[in-house]
């Protein structure tokens, strides 16, 4: 799995950063891209990378300002013209299904492929095999969500050398002595699968939060994450600021990541009014409290 931020910017697009997106690479575990809001000029962003929008299979949108949604109309339009027949679904609070439905309905738009709009609550939003997705709500001027994506523990690496050494030939079975099962040889032997794979790798576990005052549920939601994306629209030079108009500081954002015990901190949703000579400032706010940071840029990439 990796992020590729396509929008790292708070408010308004600015000539460094646009406004919120981001994509969740999963193309070896399920072949597919999840979105996690849709700001203004998404689809511009996404001309500039190897992202294709037929593979978008979801989008995470936690809430309803216009620079997390004004892109949403014009992608899903879009991603029928560019091949896109397999189904979408698109999660987020109240009024992101009248928002969507209008949008296509006004301007006469035709989805050649079935669109799901789920609007969503606290708790599970979506589990499978791979993924469980839970949303808490945060503390924001409107109702704004975070998502906690964990992934499902994998089974242990299969040892070959083991299989051969005790005569087992390679083929089918190898497949199923690694999902677990019992198999029966040939021969008549009853090969446990426990002997020849090594222990269950644990699945990683993002939180990838809206807009929001720090509080407990981004806590909850983080909580020894591997990976915590969280917006810092402020400087913690000016708490007072975030906290009117309902964000959070640089180092209010590293203050979440230390309390969740998460591994990786990356800093979003910058403010254009932070020049790029006050990026470094920025990133090291964070660090005096939580270490390690990294500050996000528009098509910055991330292995998790």
């Amino acid at each position: 799995m990796d992020i590729l931020f396509l929008g790292t910017g708070a408010g308004v697009p600015g000539k460094v950063r646009n406004v919120s997106s981001l994509a969740l690479r999963m193309l070896n575990e399920r072949g597919a891209v999840w979105l996690f809001d849709c700001g203004e000029a998404t689809q511009h962003q996404i001309l500039h990378t190897s992202l294709k929008p037929r593979r978008i299979e979801k989008i995470f949108i936690t809430h309803l300002h216009g620079d997390h949604i004004f892109g949403l109309p014009g992608l899903l339009g879009s991603r029928s013209f560019q091949g896109g027949e397999l189904p979408l679904t698109v999660y987020g609070p109240k009024g992101i299904k009248e928002f969507i439905q209008v949008s296509i309905s006004i301007s006469g738009t035709r989805l050649q492929y079935e669109l799901e709009i789920i609007e969503i609550d606290e708790g599970h939003v979506f589990e499978d095999d791979h993924l469980t997705v839970t949303a808490r709500r945060l503390e924001h001027g409107i109702e704004s969500y975070g998502y906690r994506l964990q992934e499902k523990d994998k089974p242990g690496v299969l040892l070959v050398e083991e299989l051969k050494k005790d005569g087992i030939p390679p083929g089918p079975l190898y497949k199923e002595i690694k999902l677990g099962n019992t198999v029966t040889l040939e021969d008549g032997r009853l090969i446990d699968p426990k002997k020849y794979t090594g222990l269950p790798q644990k699945g990683k576990t993002i939180a990838i939060l809206g807009d929001s005052r720090p509080c407990e549920a981004a806590v909850e939601l983080a909580r020894e994450a591997d990976l915590l994306i969280h917006e810092a629209t402020f400087s913690a030079e000016t708490p007072q600021m975030a906290h009117d108009y309902f964000h959070s500081t640089t180092a209010q954002a590293a203050e979440i990541a230390s309390k969740a015990g998460v591994k990786t901190l990356i800093l979003n949703h910058i403010s254009s009014r932070y020049t790029k000579d006050e990026m470094e400032q920025l990133k090291r706010e964070a660090e005096a409290v939580f270490t390690p940071v990294l500050l996000a840029y528009d098509f910055m990439e991330f292995s998790i």
